[in-house]
């Protein structure tokens, strides 16, 4: 998995590319996000458009991220979630956890 990290009036944007299973790709996502709220930056976007598949790990990687972020005063949404990730989040009732949203402008503003 790769990522790359933008900001958005204020909001930062987190690109995934590729495959969310755990392993060493966690222990980065989870470190940089500790590294933004470290420096003042607790209003996170995770866009999954380009991840192709998710299992149990990457769901974990997701929760994770969010009790992080919640925990410094912040909160995290995603934004472009494939259908393939719609039903696991669906299945596992975490759409009912987490703000999902399909654009990007409208995504940013919901943090005001």
């Amino acid at each position: 998995m790769k990522f790359d990290i933008r900001e958005r009036r204020g909001v930062v944007v987190i690109r995934l590319d590729g495959e969310m299973v755990g392993g060493p790709d966690a222990t980065v996502l989870t470190e940089k996000l500790h590294d933004l709220i470290d420096s003042g930056k607790n209003r996170i976007v995770v866009d999954l458009a380009n991840v192709d598949w998710m299992n149990s790990s990457g769901l974990g990687i997701l929760i994770g991220g969010l009790t992080t972020v919640r925990n410094s005063g912040g909160e995290m949404k995603l934004l472009h979630l494939p259908k393939k990730i719609q039903g696991l989040l669906k299945i596992t009732k975490l759409d009912r956890v987490f703000e999902v949203f399909e654009d990007e402008g409208e995504v940013v503003g919901s943090f005001s």
